[in-house]
This record gives C-alpha cells, sequence and structure tokens, in this order.
C-alpha cells in the first residue's frame, strides 16, 4: 500500500515537517509558495516549487491564486499520480506522536460509536470532554443547540476519511478561540466515533482513501472554508469520515485572529444552508462558490483523471 502525506508551507522545514519526513512507509510531499524560502529542501521527501506546480498545471496554478494554503492541492495531485492509496493532509505546525500513521482505522473494519442527532450537522467536539468548544465550521446558527442529548450506537464499518484530533490547540473558529484561547488534552476513551449527519474534518491531521481524492478539493476564494467545505461536499457524495483520538500536538503558527474572523464569515453565514443545499445534491455546492473555484474544481478532477 502507497501512503502520502502532503502539506504546504511558507516556512523553513518546522519541527514537524522534518519529523514526518523521517517517518518509514510514508512519502512526504510539500507544495510551496511565494513565500516559502528559495532553497526549501527536505531530507526524503519531494518539495514542488512554485515553478514546478505551474509545469503540473500553470492553469490551475492562476485559477488557485498564490500565497494561499490552497496551493496544498498541488501536492494532492503529485501523490495521486505517484499511485498513492492514502494521503494524509497535515499542517507544518502539527507535531506527530510517535504512533502516528501507524494501525490505521480506515485500512480495515472498524468498531467505533455512531452518534444520532435530529440537527442539521454534528460536531465532534460535542461529545468530547471540551463540550464548551465547537468545531471549525460547524453552523453558528445550530451553536446552542450543539450538546444536546444524542442517541448512541456501536457500530462495525469501513469508512473512506479518518479525521484524527489534535491536542494542544484545538481546530476551533476564531470565536471560540477569541473566548476560550484553549489548551486542549482529549481523553481519547470517546474515540473512534461518526454520527448520522454532516460533521466538520479539517486538512490539518486527516488521512483519506484514494476513491476519495478525485473529490476532495480545498477551494480556494473561500477563506478558511477551504477545507470545511471540501469535508462537507465528500460526506454529501457519501463518503463515510471516523473521528480519532489525537495524533498530533498543534504549536499553532502566529495568527491574528480578526484576521481569521473575517476569512471565516463566508462560513458563518453559509455553512448550514451549504449543508442543506448539497445534502439535496452535492453539486449544489457550486451556488456557494466563486466561479474562480469552481472552475478550479474541474480543472483539478481533469487532471487526475489524465
Amino acid at each position: 500500500m502507497k501512503k502520502f502525506i502532503i502539506s504546504t508551507t511558507i516556512n523553513p522545514p518546522t519541527e514537524a515537517i522534518k519529523k514526518f519526513d523521517n517517518l518509514k512507509d510514508w512519502n512526504l510531499i510539500v507544495s510551496g509558495d511565494l513565500k516559502t524560502p528559495p532553497n526549501y529542501k527536505l531530507k526524503n521527501g519531494i518539495y514542488i516549487s512554485p515553478k514546478d506546480q505551474e509545469k503540473i498545471s500553470k492553469k490551475l496554478s492562476n485559477l488557485i491564486g498564490w500565497n494561499c494554503i490552497q496551493r496544498r492541492n498541488f501536492a494532492m495531485i503529485m501523490a495521486y499520480k505517484q499511485g498513492a492509496d492514502i494521503i494524509a493532509t497535515i499542517d507544518d505546525d502539527n507535531i506527530p506522536f510517535a504512533n502516528w500513521g501507524k494501525n490505521l482505522l480506515i485500512e480495515n473494519k472498524v468498531k467505533a460509536k455512531k452518534y444520532i442527532t435530529n440537527e442539521d450537522a454534528f460536531d465532534p467536539i460535542s461529545v468530547t470532554n471540551y463540550k464548551h468548544l465547537w468545531h471549525r465550521g460547524f453552523p453558528l446558527q445550530i451553536l446552542k443547540n450543539k450538546n444536546k442529548r444524542k442517541d448512541s450506537k456501536n457500530i462495525n464499518s469501513n469508512f473512506d476519511v479518518q479525521a484524527d484530533f489534535w491536542n494542544g490547540d484545538p481546530d476551533i473558529d476564531a470565536i471560540c478561540r477569541m473566548e476560550h484561547a484553549p489548551e486542549c488534552k482529549f481523553q481519547t476513551s470517546v474515540f473512534p466515533f461518526t454520527s448520522n449527519k454532516m460533521s466538520p474534518f479539517n486538512s490539518q491531521n486527516t488521512y483519506i482513501k484514494r476513491k476519495v481524492m478525485e473529490h476532495y478539493f480545498l477551494f480556494p476564494h473561500i477563506g478558511r472554508m477551504d477545507d470545511i467545505w471540501a469535508s462537507y461536499y465528500v460526506e454529501a457524495k457519501g463518503f463515510k469520515v471516523l473521528y480519532n483520538k489525537p495524533s498530533v500536538y498543534q504549536q499553532r503558527n502566529v495568527h491574528d485572529l480578526t484576521k481569521d474572523m473575517k476569512k471565516e464569515y463566508i462560513g458563518y453565514e453559509n455553512n448550514l444552508n451549504l449543508i442543506k443545499n448539497i445534502k439535496k445534491n452535492p453539486n449544489n455546492i457550486k451556488k456557494f462558490l466563486p466561479k474562480k473555484s469552481w472552475d478550479a474544481f474541474k480543472l483539478y478532477q481533469q487532471i487526475l483523471k489524465k
């Protein structure tokens, strides 16, 4: 089985990237950006420079634009073309634990708890020991109901996406972070779990099967909803996500939370309606995307199929 790790960065190789680069049985691919040091180098992995990305597709490069995390899509393309069976998408500030990438749950049938909610979406943080927090991308309009009692049942099933959690600074939105500024250590006993409704997962510590990759695209020009809307889209397509215990420590890069909030506003306003629309037809996501974003997605799919 071919397994790849993909990321993007504007920094010199971080502690996290160096650790991922040294993992056995995994191949690391990092997409650069215009701000990435020109002498960026990995010991074992592959670095895709801006120039090399344009060789893959200058048209896609132009549609995505520069100085954005969505340059990671080029690493996804390269991993797919090299025959990846599983891709792990990670951020350069998520330091892997010693057991990272071992005994992946999505390789076999998994016994998990399935939560049943009557809401339009499920917040994965709501069933952990940090119920006062919420995952980035969870619709704010139903925030007051996220911790309502949920029924659950034990299941034994296959999954297409494994979204591992993160200790340290969790993946919450700017509003939640401004209010709580948390440092988390999630209790592992609640994992693994899934839900009967769509739920957000991110691109910072997530494993994806090959059959999902054609549909998983980090949408440009929608701020900090790129990976969130990607997650909702693949779930609307019928792929199943499993949440698993933390396997990284996030030592979060410096962020301006006010700027983060502005970049998340498109989600604050649209996430609930988007979920309702794509539940009926996944391609309804087109209604919520800028034309350049949708065009980039369709071109990405064409490139993978070549």
